[in-house]
C-alpha cells in the first residue's frame, strides 16, 4: 500500500478518499471491524482532516463505517438484522421485475443477456473476481431495462450493495462463480421462454444462495458480525 495518494485534478478530495476507501472495504482489503484513523488518512492523501471527516460521512450513510464519539471510527460489522430488511427489499423488487421482464422479453432483449452470460464465463475462466461482480451488477440492469422498469436497478443496486462484501467473502472462500452464472442462464431461459413463474423462482432460489455464506462466516469469522442488533 502506497505511502501517499497523489489526488487528481478534477476530483475533490472528499471523493478521492471516499473512493480510495470504499474500494478497500468492498475488495476487504479492509475488513469488517478493522480501525480507521481519520488523522493517518489525512496525512496518507495530503489533506486536512475536513475532507476526511466528510468522506467518512458517506460511508457511514452506506452502512460501511461506523463513527463513534471519541472512540475509533471501524469498518461495519455486518448486521443480520440489515441482511434480512435488504434481501426482503430486494426479493419484493425483483420479483416484479422478473415477472415484467419475463412479459416483455424480445430478441433484441434475450441477445443482450446471453451477451453478458458470455461475459461471465471468461471471467470465470480468467479467474476474474471483480470482473464477474461488475457483469452481476450488468446483469441484474438488463432485467430492469427488459422489464421495462430501469428505475428499479437503483433500489436493487442499493441493496445489493449492503450485502456484496459478504457475498464476496463467500465467493473467495467457496468459488461459486460457476454457480451463481448457472442461475443467471436459468434466469434467462425463463425470461426469453416468456415463463414468469419459472423466473421467478430461480431468482428467488438465487438470493437464498448467501444463507449458506452467512452458516459458514459466522461460523469461522463470527466477529465480522455485530453482536446486538437494535
Amino acid at each position: 500500500m502506497p505511502d501517499t495518494v497523489r489526488l487528481t485534478e478534477r476530483r475533490t478530495s472528499v471523493d478521492e478518499v471516499f473512493d480510495y476507501l470504499h474500494d478497500q472495504i468492498a475488495t476487504l482489503a479492509l475488513r469488517p471491524g478493522d480501525k480507521i484513523s481519520e488523522a493517518e488518512m489525512a496525512a496518507r492523501f495530503g489533506i486536512s482532516r475536513q475532507p476526511v471527516r466528510d468522506a467518512f460521512s458517506r460511508l457511514a450513510n452506506l452502512d460501511l463505517l461506523l463513527i463513534r464519539p471519541q472512540r475509533a471510527t471501524e469498518v461495519k460489522r455486518f448486521s443480520m438484522r440489515e441482511i434480512e430488511k435488504s434481501r426482503f427489499v430486494r426479493a419484493a423488487v425483483e420479483m416484479e421485475v422478473l415477472r415484467r421482464a419475463a412479459e416483455r422479453c424480445d430478441a433484441a432483449g434475450a441477445d443482450r443477456m446471453d451477451a453478458i452470460i458470455l461475459e461471465q464465463e471468461k471471467a470465470i475462466k480468467d479467474r476474474d473476481v471483480d470482473g464477474f461482480g461488475a457483469l452481476d451488477y450488468k446483469f441484474h440492469k438488463v432485467l430492469c431495462e427488459i422489464s421495462g422498469a430501469d428505475f428499479a436497478f437503483d433500489v436493487i443496486m442499493a441493496e445489493k450493495a449492503k450485502v456484496d462484501r459478504l457475498c464476496r467473502l463467500g465467493l473467495s472462500k467457496e468459488q461459486r462463480l460457476p454457480d451463481l452464472m448457472e442461475d443467471h442462464k436459468r434466469i434467462a431461459d425463463a425470461i426469453k421462454a416468456h415463463d414468469a413463474e419459472r423466473a421467478v423462482d430461480v431468482g428467488q432460489f438465487h438470493l437464498a444462495r448467501l444463507d449458506e455464506t452467512i452458516d459458514r462466516i459466522t461460523a469461522t469469522n463470527a466477529n465480522y458480525f455485530e453482536t446486538v442488533d437494535a
